[in-house]
């Protein structure tokens, strides 16, 4: 699959799909508290997404992934499945959210915290928040993706935190999944150079402990090997003619 440029009437397509993407997290946000189970969070955005925004949840039924949105808890890193998991004081929570409004996407996540926070989780949650905001900051033409993958990797580490190399950022925008991967880790230098038109994804996996994860017998969620926190953050963004634009931000939210 080659990397697709987007036209102009494209990338307003993908601006409505990622500020309907973004208000699904803000509405959200007043239901994320103690007692509330991860199944309950996932009815409320289906509704909203199909009933209120007329659109579609991506993750539904994509490659049998059961549920409209991904709930990750604590030391799950993505793909979490919702549940009949209740969520309890002091627990963090990613929320990631893909909405398909005229077959193009918008992609996003932030974490929550329910109730109040740990110590820990305030700062890992801070840190994969800065991460995500050096990579986004240096998307330009003529940067490569081993430039922004090299910045992340080492504004995590010399935070004491470690990047999930597993698992990346990707090109988006009629399909979920699009070229180019964007790693969260590598070389200076080395990879894709950015051209005006590009979409992706900036969703750097961070966690607390070592890097190292594994897979759940569900085949969906993934987790620490060492049981240590993890955070995320995602936004999709468009590489302008001098720069970036943020498809998923949210005016409560600026990056």
């Amino acid at each position: 699959m080659a990397i697709t440029l987007k036209s102009a009437a494209e990338i307003e397509k993908m601006r409505i799909a990622g500020r309907l993407a973004a208000d699904v997290l803000k509405m959200i946000e007043p239901h994320v508290v103690p007692g509330v189970t991860t199944g309950r969070l996932d009815e409320i955005c289906h509704d909203y997404i199909v009933n209120v925004q007329q659109a579609i949840p991506a993750p539904l039924n994509y490659r049998g992934f059961p549920k409209s949105i991904c709930t990750s808890v604590n030391h799950q890193v993505c793909h979490g499945i919702p549940s009949d998991k209740v969520l309890k004081n002091g627990d963090m929570i990613n929320i990631d959210i893909t909405v398909i409004k005229d077959e193009y996407h918008g992609d996003t996540s932030r974490m929550f915290v329910v109730g109040k926070p740990t110590i820990q989780g305030k700062r890992l949650a801070q840190v994969a928040y800065d991460c995500m905001k050096v990579g986004i900051e240096m998307i330009k033409p003529g940067v490569t993706l081993g430039d922004i993958g090299f910045a992340i990797q080492t504004y995590a580490e010399k935070n004491r935190c470690s990047i999930v190399r597993e698992y990346c950022g990707h090109g988006i925008g009629k399909g979920f999944h699009e070229d180019p991967q964007v790693l969260h880790y590598g070389k200076a230098g080395t990879g894709v150079v950015l051209e005006p038109g590009m979409t992706f994804t900036i969703e750097p996996m961070v966690n607390l402990g070592k890097r190292h994860v594994k897979l759940l017998p569900d085949d969906w969620t993934v987790v620490t090997r060492d049981r240590s926190l993890s955070a995320q953050w995602e936004h999709t963004n468009l590489v302008t003619d001098n720069g970036f634009e943020i498809l998923t931000e949210h005016p409560d939210w600026p990056l």
